[in-house]
């Protein structure tokens, strides 16, 4: 925050207004000019500097509503939704059009002619981003002022690229606020110290955790309206409230494995899109590089949340391996081609930037649960079959997927939508998920394989590995045994593993929080460390995990589930 060293109350009405607009758009104020004759103020030249932003004034009498006229303008320019040819074109013509007003008007240049703004003199100047700028110093020491820099005509690029999105000019104001702690000094140093890395980023975790309540509040009031008032999905409520209850220790445990290990990467941003972003689990030990999981998280198509990965992500990044648990909207903020889109997306930045976070791209694996599964089996499909039609812009390749593992995954919609509706997603609301029932049999992955047109497709799709319980009633197991064999019809490499008296969460959720032995974490490593014989002895060696939920609590789970 820059403080303000005298009064403004001298000052006219409209130059305070623009004063203090201008102020809260984060750039630090100029001190108020000395009075001069006649009662309008004389602007003596000086350069200030922060973020790369100069501010030059010069030794003239001038009304000072034309300066800030212009340095308000300028600001509300850069921070404007609007286009960037836009944008650009507006801050180049500023000058000229306040020299125009001015020449027809006296009261704003005192006789038509004004050297405020002259040829050889800019008053305000956007200079790119520097290290000052990065140190967030303000000095209001005469120390700072040097006469070069009032020669200086300043005409580079703005420190804001014009194509900056809301979120990087949020980001960058945040890091102006950042390093502006404490007074500055005649050597432009903050007196105390910067926040710690770790108190900025769950500083930063907060801000985003309520922004997403407020948006996951209006969305529910918003998906409300679809569902109206049934009896099957106010149990369902109930009783995922209780079964939430029933497994909080765990949960408990897992949050705070998740804000505040120095192994998680929080909401790393992969699109442009609302709610593209992804959390990274990485191992310890990075001397290497490790394999990699693109984790795409279940939900129902519409509580689906990144963070419900981190007990995988936990487990995996214990065995040496980089976990993406990616993020995509929900309906109602979208739909199933939304979904596909923003999955795929998180895909290509995996495949195109793990390198930089340890990872292996020539081993990257693939996992969905639940809704996730049926997402990620469309996504695999969807770009195998821009591949069969050689388009030239496409980010990633199938081939770059080692394998894709379904966990409890429902694959042909046509045959569920009843299923669902009986268990409460009812169908008018489930067929608006799925853009409408035209659109079920294109995303249904079991009947795009049998389509004969697509048999190319599928022969592009990597290995397949299929879980399920026998004991799932949200989606039932036979949905994985019925994909399994369409694709072996078309000569697809799969593998359907069965779990004997599983749900649809004992397998994710459950058994993981039981502690010991995980069937579903070995036959996943099992895949994942094939062929690496260093990384299958260190799994055998590896001790049991830690129960994190007493097990009376878990059978009780188990009873209320609402899956």
């Amino acid at each position: 925050m820059c403080l303000i060293r005298s009064s403004t109350s001298s000052l006219p009405r409209l130059s305070r207004l623009a004063f203090a607009g201008y102020c809260r758009l984060g750039a630090p104020p100029p001190p108020p000019p000395p009075p001069s004759e006649g009662g309008i103020p004389t602007l003596t030249t000086s350069v200030f500097s922060r973020s790369g932003i100069h501010y030059g004034c010069c030794n003239s009498k001038s009304n000072i509503i034309i300066p800030f006229l212009l340095l308000l303008a300028k600001a509300m320019v850069y921070s404007s939704p609007s286009p960037c040819s836009s944008r650009s074109e507006l801050q180049q013509q500023l000058p000229n059009i306040i020299k125009q007003k001015q020449h027809h008007s006296s009261f704003l240049g005192g006789g038509g002619k004004s050297d405020a703004i002259g040829d050889g003199e800019h008053l305000v100047s956007f200079n790119n981003y520097h290290k000052d700028a990065a140190d967030g110093c303000c000095s209001s020491s005469k120390d700072d002022i040097s006469n070069d820099d009032e020669k200086k005509v300043d005409e580079t690029e703005p420190f804001l690229p014009r194509s900056s999105s809301a979120p990087a000019i949020a980001f960058q104001q945040r890091r102006r606020r950042g390093g502006a702690t404490g007074t500055g000094t005649g050597t432009g140093t903050p007196t105390s110290s910067p926040t710690p890395p770790r108190q900025q980023s769950f500083r930063q975790d907060v801000g985003h955790a309520a922004a997403e309540t407020y948006l996951v509040t209006r969305l529910t009031f918003t998906l409300l309206r679809y569902l109206g008032v049934g009896y099957r999905w106010i149990m369902q409520l109930l009783a995922l409230g209780c079964y939430a209850l029933l497994l909080m220790p765990g949960f408990l445990q897992v949050g705070y494995y998740y804000y505040f290990s120095r192994q998680v990467r929080r909401s790393v941003v992969y699109g442009d899109q609302p709610r593209n972003r992804l959390d990274l689990y990485l191992p310890v030990n990075l001397d290497e590089p490790k394999p990699v999981v693109a984790f795409v998280t279940g939900g129902a198509w519409i509580i689906g949340y990144k963070a419900w990965g981190a007990l995988l992500g936990q487990e995996l990044a214990e065995r040496n391996v980089i976990v993406a648990c990616i993020d995509y909207r929900n309906f109602p903020q979208g739909t199933i081609s939304d979904m596909v889109k923003d999955a795929s997306q998180g895909i290509s930045f995996v495949c195109q930037n793990i390198t930089d976070f340890g990872g292996d791209p020539n081993r990257i694996f693939v996992i969905g649960q639940s809704a996730g599964a049926h997402i990620g089996a469309c996504v695999l499909l969807d770009q195998a079959i821009k591949e069969c039609g050689e388009q030239e812009d496409l980010t990633w390749s199938v081939s770059q997927i080692k394998a894709y593992f379904g966990i409890s995954g429902g694959y042909n919609l046509l045959s569920l939508v009843d299923h669902f509706h009986r268990r409460g997603l009812y169908r008018s609301i489930f067929l608006s998920i799925m853009e409408g029932e035209p659109s079920l049999q294109r995303f249904s992955p079991e009947l795009v394989v049998q389509d004969p047109a697509m048999r190319h497709a599928a022969s592009l799709l990597p290995p397949i590995v299929l879980f399920h319980g026998t004991k799932d009633i949200s989606i039932p197991s036979q949905a994985s045994k019925t994909f399994a064999d369409a694709l072996q019809q078309v000569g697809a490499e799969v593998k359907l593993i069965i779990y004997e008296r599983k749900s649809h969460t004992d397998l994710f959720l459950q058994d993981p929080l039981r502690g010991g032995s995980d069937e579903l974490l070995r036959d996943i490593l099992a895949v994942i460390h094939a062929g690496d014989a260093a990384a299958q002895a260190d799994d055998v060696r590896a001790p049991p995990r830690r129960r994190l939920v007493p097990e009376f609590m878990l059978k009780l789970a188990h009873k209320v589930s609402p899956f």
